[in-house]
């Protein structure tokens, strides 16, 4: 063996992404396990790393359907309101 570690992935991009555009509480929650899986990898731990990765990645998966249906609610909202101020007049 050459002595390299495999890394388990981190999804800290994807954890400030869902951060600052989708859900902040969870995208929070998932930076907290993607530092978490950083720090994991750097000590060699690999099984806290790929289960710390593992949360990470559904807290992001479901940060970004949040984000997805409040966009799509907001937006829906948005038109509906236009339509009565339109009918209004």
């Amino acid at each position: 063996m050459d002595g390299t570690r495999s890394q388990v992935p981190t999804y800290l991009v994807w954890s400030i992404f869902n951060t600052l555009c989708c859900c902040c509480p969870i995208g929070i929650a998932a930076i907290v396990c993607s530092t978490r899986v950083s720090g994991a990898n750097n000590v060699g731990d690999t099984t806290r790393a790929q289960e710390a990765s593992r949360i990470a990645k559904i807290l992001n998966i479901v940060g970004l359907v949040l984000g997805i249906i409040l966009i799509i609610i907001f937006v829906v909202l948005r038109v509906l309101g236009s339509f009565q101020d339109s009918r209004r007049r």
